[in-house]
């Protein structure tokens, strides 16, 4: 990246930064229970309600609990349980037409951050129904209160259900962009541990380390605040302590119950400080391959921490040491290079990849500048990337595959 580029963004993200204490952040208003859902709908005059799920989690019945306790409060549920993996604009437009259809007055996000996003992006779309879902591309493009939302996530990752943020998938072009508001920011979220009970290993590994990898880049970028530093701390320190074992036993309540904590805080954290490169290339495997968002942070996220180098260490360190990964006394080079060693042995150890076979080198080019158009100048990274260094990046991902076959 030139000079003129680099200083662009420089004060492009200088001038976020200085606005942080002024812009119109929130945090949801935290329920510990499911069930305490319908004495909110109640309180709030909601008689009836868009439920937006997946059918996976629906299968499971892991929304049974919910539907029959709106029945028995007598509170009307329809459900929309065609959401995808990365949730797309056909599936918002579907939940859109059921939400009218049924005379709903407020959504309730039932899963994954898939569902959670699409939800909201559904909520823009009755908000403002005249714009469609590409003008809402980019920041602060919906500026409408959205219906009553309420997020209840399944999974200990997104931390969708406090950010302002949603990802989208136009199935047209296959690219995958994200949806900046303050007014996407959830009402209410539900942490309740017991919907994340038996959760499948390899969800449990994906979504855990898609939240460290939340925590992480909003830590080491250059718009923190005292606020979001703590957050990422807390957030790291229970991961630390807490994903192993709940992806060695699924029904761990305590465990279960630190790791939606961990997500909780760490998506409030990037949703002031930003998220990174990381997310930026992740969202456009996502788009081009349908590569699960969280795998694909996983996947990547040492892989950018190593090329930042020295550029990271300093912080690194600190978030080795306040997780109690080392000693406060250990050197900053020495505290970030176990950090980093761990990042890569927790993926071993939970049997997550070390690239992306689904990389075509045809691609490359493509996906790189849609991954720095997402990322500059917006995302306050640690080393500037244009299109061309991003596309590096691609290459040392899938380098590994191709060294593996040969």
């Amino acid at each position: 990246m030139d000079t003129m580029e680099k200083l662009y963004c420089r004060i492009f993200q200088g001038a976020f930064r200085m606005a942080l204490p002024v812009l119109p952040y929130r945090e949801p208003e935290l329920l510990n229970r499911v069930d305490a859902i319908p004495p909110v709908l109640r309180e709030k005059g909601v008689g009836r309600v868009l439920l937006v799920t997946d059918k996976g989690v629906r299968r499971a019945g892991l929304t049974r609990p919910l539907e029959n306790a709106l029945k028995a409060a007598g509170i009307g549920c329809a459900v929309y349980d065609g959401v995808e993996a990365n949730p797309t604009i056909r599936n918002v437009g579907e939940a859109a037409a059921l939400y009218c259809k049924s005379h709903a007055k407020g959504l309730i996000a039932f899963g994954g951050g898939s569902a959670m996003d699409c939800a909201k992006v559904t909520g823009a779309r009755i908000a403002c129904p005249k714009k469609p879902v590409y003008k809402m591309k980019g920041i602060l493009k919906i500026r409408r209160k959205l219906p009553l939302l309420i997020a209840v996530p399944t999974t200990a990752g997104t931390g969708s259900e406090t950010t302002l943020a949603a990802v989208i998938t136009d199935s047209g072009t296959k690219h995958k962009y994200p949806i900046n508001d303050f007014v996407l920011i959830p009402d209410y979220a539900v942490l309740d541990y017991r919907v994340t009970l038996g959760l499948p290993k390899q969800m449990t590994a994906t979504t855990g380390m898609d939240a460290l990898t939340h925590a992480v880049e909003a830590y080491i970028g250059r718009s923190t605040t005292r606020q979001t530093r703590r957050l990422c701390e807390e957030a790291v320190a229970i991961i630390y302590g807490f994903l192993k074992r709940s992806y060695d036993n699924g029904s761990d309540k305590a465990a279960r119950a630190m790791m939606l904590r961990a997500a909780y805080c760490a998506g409030a954290a990037f949703s002031r400080s930003y998220v990174g490169y990381v997310h930026a290339v992740a969202h456009s495997l996502g788009g081009r391959y349908g590569v699960p968002h969280g795998l694909a942070n996983a996947v990547i996220l040492p892989y950018f921490l190593e090329e930042y180098g020295e550029h990271c260490e300093r912080r690194l360190a600190r978030l080795a040491k306040a997780a109690g990964m080392v000693p406060k006394e250990m050197p900053k080079r020495k505290a970030a290079a176990v950090f980093l060693q761990w990042v890569r042995d927790m993926n071993r150890y939970m049997g997550i990849p070390e690239y992306i076979h689904e990389i075509q080198e045809e691609d490359i080019p493509a996906m790189a500048r849609h991954a720095a158009a997402e990322g500059n100048p917006l995302y306050p990274v640690p080393v500037l990337m244009n299109a061309e260094e991003l596309s590096f990046m691609y290459e040392k991902i899938r380098e590994k595959r191709d060294m593996n076959e040969n």
